[in-house]
């Protein structure tokens, strides 16, 4: 409804998989300081997203506004149930967000693609976290450079080399 409250890293990623999947439906999964969820057509129209906190900022909370829960390494487990405390963390963050990812993807592809497939793509600094998964068709951590290059590919002459308070005590 307001595109200037979409973010730049997530145009950029809108732009980077409609560049290498044209024609097909997308959701890009972003797993940053918040991990996004964002939905483009075959058409290239980007249709919106969701927006769920990062693994890290859930970390983070965790430990910040509890009693006694630790901070831990954020990895994937094999068990479901954990015996320690950190297991128990761990299992959470990882099996949680797992399960918050199969089940948006697959709304998605429901209720705003109507059952037809989609392509998801995951990108970001934890996207290899779930890799292992078939959560996603197509993992590229660094996809939002893919769509800031075609970005400026797009745009000849949009970028000036910048100048901007040299020498002048910035």
């Amino acid at each position: 409804r307001n595109p200037v409250e979409v973010g730049p890293d997530r145009i950029a990623n809108a732009i980077a998989a409609v560049h290498l999947y044209p024609g097909s439906h997308v959701i890009i999964v972003d797993f940053g300081t918040a991990t996004t969820l964002d939905v483009v057509g075959a058409d290239r129209e980007f249709r919106g997203g969701v927006i769920l906190p990062g693994l890290q900022i859930a970390m983070e909370s965790l430990e910040q506004n509890t009693a006694r829960l630790p901070n831990v390494e954020i990895v994937p487990t094999a068990e479901l149930v954990g015996r320690s405390t950190v297991e128990c963390i761990q299992s959470g963050l990882y099996f949680g967000n797992r399960a918050a990812i199969a089940g948006l993807t697959r709304e998605i592809r429901d209720r705003v693609f109507h059952g037809e497939p989609a392509l998801v793509v995951a990108t970001g600094g934890f996207c290899r976290l779930f890799e292992r998964d078939a959560l996603f068709d197509v993992v590229l951590p660094d996809l939002v450079l893919v769509g800031l290059e075609r970005a400026l590919s797009l745009n000849p002459g949009g970028s000036k080399p910048w100048t901007a308070a040299i020498g002048q005590g910035a």
